[in-house]
C-alpha cells in the first residue's frame, strides 16, 4: 500500500485480480484478429505500357517548360534594336547604308585609307621599276620594288586616312546642327579639315590642303548625286 493509499483509505487491487484482466483482455483481442491477408493474383493483361500516360492530353506540352515560352516578342521593347534604324536626314542616304556619324567615319576612312594605299603602293611599284636598272639580279629588283611600295604606299594611305576622320568628323557635326546633308556641308568640310591637316605648316600651305580637299569633296558630292 502506497503512502497516498494509507492517507486516503484506498486498497491496492491484489495481483491475481490484474493478472486475471490482463489474460481476459488479450484473449478478448485474439478472438477478435482478422484472417490471415492472402494476395490476389497478378493479370498481365491489365499492366500499362509506356504509351498509355505519354499519349494523355492532361500532361504538359515539353515547348511550354522553356523560360521564355509564351512571351509576346512584339511586346517586348527592349529586344528592339535602335541602332539599327538608318539616318534619316536629307542627303544622309550614300553609296552604302548608313546609320548615323559612326558609319559615316568608318566606312568613309576605311575606304579612303585602303584606295590611297594601293594608289601609293601602285605607284611604288612603278617607281621601283623604273629607278632599278634593267641588268641587275632578279633579286636586287625586288627589293628595290619593295622598297618604294612600302615608302609610297603606306605615306600616302595614312595622310588620306587623317585626312578622311576630319572630314567625316567635320561633316557629320555641320549636318547635325544644320539638320540635312547636302554639298555645301561636304565642300565646306573638306575645306576645314584640309586646313587643319596642313596647320602646323603655314598660312599658304593651309590654304591649298584646304583648296584641294574642298575640290576632292565637291567631286564627290556630284558623284553621289550622279550615281546614287
Amino acid at each position: 500500500m502506497s503512502i497516498w493509499g494509507a492517507i486516503t483509505g484506498q486498497r491496492s487491487s491484489s495481483p491475481g485480480s490484474s493478472s486475471a484482466s490482463s489474460s481476459s483482455s488479450s484473449s478478448s483481442s485474439n478472438d477478435k484478429a482478422s484472417p490471415a491477408f492472402q494476395p490476389t493474383a497478378f493479370d498481365p493483361t491489365t499492366a500499362q505500357d509506356i504509351s498509355s500516360f505519354l499519349g494523355d492530353a492532361t500532361l504538359t506540352d515539353p515547348s511550354q517548360l522553356h523560360p521564355l515560352a509564351g512571351l509576346n516578342q512584339q511586346t517586348l521593347d527592349y529586344l528592339s534594336l535602335e541602332e539599327s534604324a538608318l539616318s534619316d536626314l536629307p542627303g544622309s542616304r550614300s553609296a552604302l547604308p548608313s546609320r548615323g556619324w559612326s558609319d559615316d567615319l568608318c566606312y568613309g576612312t576605311g575606304i579612303t585609307y585602303l584606295s590611297a594605299l594601293t594608289t601609293g603602293g601602285a605607284f611604288g611599284m612603278v617607281e621601283g621599276l623604273r629607278k632599278s636598272p634593267a641588268s641587275a639580279p632578279p633579286k636586287l629588283r625586288l627589293n628595290a620594288v619593295l622598297n618604294s611600295i612600302t615608302r609610297r604606299g603606306p605615306f600616302l594611305g595614312n595622310n588620306a586616312g587623317v585626312v578622311a576622320m576630319l572630314y567625316n568628323g567635320i561633316n557629320s557635326t555641320i549636318g547635325y546642327y544644320r539638320g540635312k546633308h547636302d554639298s555645301a556641308n561636304s565642300i565646306l568640310a573638306g575645306a576645314v579639315s584640309g586646313m587643319l591637316f596642313k596647320s602646323t605648316r603655314g598660312f599658304r600651305p593651309m590654304v591649298i590642303s584646304g583648296g584641294i580637299v574642298a575640290s576632292v569633296a565637291g567631286a564627290w558630292t556630284i558623284a553621289r548625286k550622279t550615281l546614287f
